[in-house]
């Protein structure tokens, strides 16, 4: 991977507390204030909505190998291993983008399938949901936490330099509570 490509924020105060919900916010705010359809947010790891993921011929322009819908089952998300075939590995997550729906269940299984793709030569992972804002972002967040050893600032700042993305604040709370979690167990 070429991570020189994308930098990883410095000055985050390794022992800074977990910014409020607010704070988070704030930082959201204060990034990107537009998106595209999809936006490379970490080296060969993007970010995106739905109808990218759902034009397989886009994907293949992209270089696009693994496929991650944080919105599997639903309405706008044709995706499912059939609807890809053999090119593309995907892994669906049934979330709902409702501040009460427990997405932290997924933070693991979703960092798992990201830094496998990642350590896979030549490999790109779409994460999407229908927007690309709030689900797919939690799930890219979670993953630079747990296998990039972010905090949840540092991987804040680093995505919404890259795209605008707003999870909700149930989400937040739960990214929240893994940055402490992590922090815990003597990592940042």
């Amino acid at each position: 991977m070429a991570e020189a490509s994308l930098p990883v924020p410095s000055g985050a105060a390794e022992d800074t507390p977990c910014p409020s919900i607010l704070e988070l916010e704030e930082l959201l705010r204060a990034g990107k204030v537009s998106c595209s359809r999809v936006d490379e947010v970490w080296p060969n790891l993007y970010i995106g909505d739905a109808v990218t993921a759902n034009n397989r011929f886009e994907l293949w322009k992209l270089g696009i190998t693994h496929v991650l819908n944080a919105a599997h089952g639903g309405l706008y998300c044709q995706g499912s291993p059939d609807f890809y075939g053999s090119s593309v590995n995907y892994l669906g997550v049934p979330a709902h983008d409702l501040p009460d729906f427990d997405i932290s269940v997924y933070f693991s299984s979703a960092a798992d399938f990201i830094h496998g793709a990642l350590c896979t030569p030549g490999a790109k992972v779409l994460v999407h949901c229908v927007v690309g804002v709030s689900r797919s972002a939690t799930l890219v967040l979670a993953f630079l936490m747990l296998r990039q050893h972010l905090s949840l600032r540092q991987a804040v700042v680093a995505v919404r330099q890259r795209r605008w993305i707003f999870p909700n604040r149930g989400f937040l709370r739960q990214l929240c509570a893994l940055d402490q979690q992590l922090r815990g167990a003597g990592r940042n």
